[in-house]
């Protein structure tokens, strides 16, 4: 393996993706994506992202996601209206098949991977059993 391998995760660096939310974004939701290492077709990708005030329906969310946040707020709304908010410096996990709002609350930057869905965790998650 080369040190050329080892990619740099930050804002403006590695393949730009604008991700077509269609009608489950606001009218406001504004986005930019850096992949720096992966792909969908992989399974496991991952990256900086940026975001502007504004909401997306996650209906469902669509990968395992962990998120580590740089600066700004972002909140995350389940179907019930409960809610839970991050901001610079949290990191936190967001399940495959979450369903609620992703909310962009003031501008944002965080990292993030999108893993694979594992063998057994869907039938977990859905059943509430811990692993």
């Amino acid at each position: 393996m080369s040190i050329d391998l080892i990619r740099t995760i930050v804002p403006g660096q590695g393949e730009l993706v604008r991700p077509d939310w269609g009608d489950d974004a606001s009218d406001n939701w504004a986005e930019s994506e850096w992949r720096a290492f992966g792909s969908e077709e992989e399974g496991c990708f991952g990256g900086a992202w940026e975001g502007e005030p504004g909401t997306l329906r996650c209906d469902p969310y669509p990968y395992d996601e962990v998120c580590v946040m740089f600066s700004g707020r972002v909140a995350l709304i389940d179907l019930d209206g409960r809610r839970r908010e991050f901001g610079a410096g949290d990191a936190f996990f967001v399940p495959r098949h979450f369903q609620g709002t992703w909310e962009t609350i003031e501008p944002s930057r965080k990292v993030f991977v999108a893993l694979p869905e594992l063998s057994g965790e869907a039938g977990a998650a859905e059943s509430g059993e811990k692993r």
